[in-house]
């Protein structure tokens, strides 16, 4: 079976590095993908994804990226049963990165002042499945 999402586009707001109950890095951020299309008379529609980013590749996301910066995002989608404060059961789905990449120019992602000799790309020690290191009680969000 196949499991693989590509994508690339900017980041809608600043990451935020948050730490699990059992001592995991994760953020959590959204992609903001303008399509590559539009109906005539109609503006370009933009598509937002939900991306989530554990341990060394969410700690590498929170230091060198932010509001604004061209992203290119590699990993699996996952999709989630949760309950929310209401007691309503939610369902989400978003990508878990497994690599991350800096696109376009520092100029053009607006990352030049956080970059400073950041590597070109950080890729995760495996695809790991998280689910079983951080039980629902764990997850910040």
């Amino acid at each position: 079976m196949l499991n693989c999402a590509i994508i690339m586009g900017r980041l809608t707001a600043d990451p935020e590095l948050r730490t699990t109950a059992s001592g995991l890095s994760v953020t959590t951020f959204s992609v903001a993908i303008d399509r590559g299309y539009a109906k005539a008379g109609e503006e370009r529609q933009t598509d937002f994804i939900n991306v989530v980013a554990w341990r060394q590749t969410a700690e590498f996301v929170s230091k060198y990226f932010q509001k604004g910066s061209m992203i290119a995002v590699q990993g699996s989608i996952q999709t989630r049963s949760y309950e929310d404060k209401n007691g309503n059961k939610r369902t989400a789905t978003e990508v878990v990165a497994n690599n991350v990449s800096f696109c376009g120019s520092k100029a053009e992602s607006g990352t030049t002042a956080r970059v400073g000799g950041a590597p070109a790309a950080y890729q995760s020690a495996g695809s790991e499945d998280f689910s079983e290191l951080a039980g629902e009680d764990d997850l910040p969000f």
